[in-house]
């Protein structure tokens, strides 16, 4: 499993699994190739469903976005 974290807070925001992440890898630009960072806000959020996202990896993105314009996640194995 992959825990995802919000970068700014530290919060955790809860676990996915390692397809959920491939497709995070897949869809959104790396800085580098050990890149394990990501700015998502809800234009990439609706990219990535109409893409084939799974709908729970979008409801906590969703969840970890919220009222904000955006969100640094950053994920670690567990």
């Amino acid at each position: 499993m992959i825990a995802l974290r919000d970068k700014d807070t530290g919060n955790d925001l809860g676990t996915i699994s390692e397809a959920q992440l491939r497709f995070l890898v897949d869809q959104l630009e790396e800085e580098y190739a050990e890149d394990r960072d990501y700015y998502i806000n809800r234009t990439m959020l609706d990219v990535m469903q109409q893409n084939g996202a799974d709908p729970g990896l979008v409801d906590l993105l969703s969840k970890a976005i919220g009222d904000r314009d955006g969100v640094e996640i950053e994920w670690s194995e567990v």
